[in-house]
């Protein structure tokens, strides 16, 4: 469980939901303080953006089996968090 006010992660609900899936401390402390991007890198959308882009973000975001995804299922897995 996150320490409440712990200044290290931005988004507390995300964290717990993350930890109550069983997904590793590390892990869920990365995706919670991601910010949501959906919107950001000049406002593109995912779907506007390119495979290698998505698959880049992914990557950032330790999202496993990426290589294998198509770009709709990269998308579908940035968007889950996961």
């Amino acid at each position: 469980m996150a320490e409440k006010g712990n200044p290290r992660i931005k988004n507390e609900k995300q964290y717990e939901a993350l930890r109550d899936q069983g997904v590793s401390k590390k892990k869920a402390a990365r995706i919670a303080n991601t910010p949501n991007e959906e919107m950001s890198s000049g406002g593109e959308k995912y779907e506007e953006r390119t495979k290698e882009e998505l698959y880049n973000k992914a990557k950032e975001v330790g999202i496993e089996g990426r290589s294998k995804m198509k770009k709709e299922e990269l998308i579908k897995a940035l968007r889950k968090g996961k």
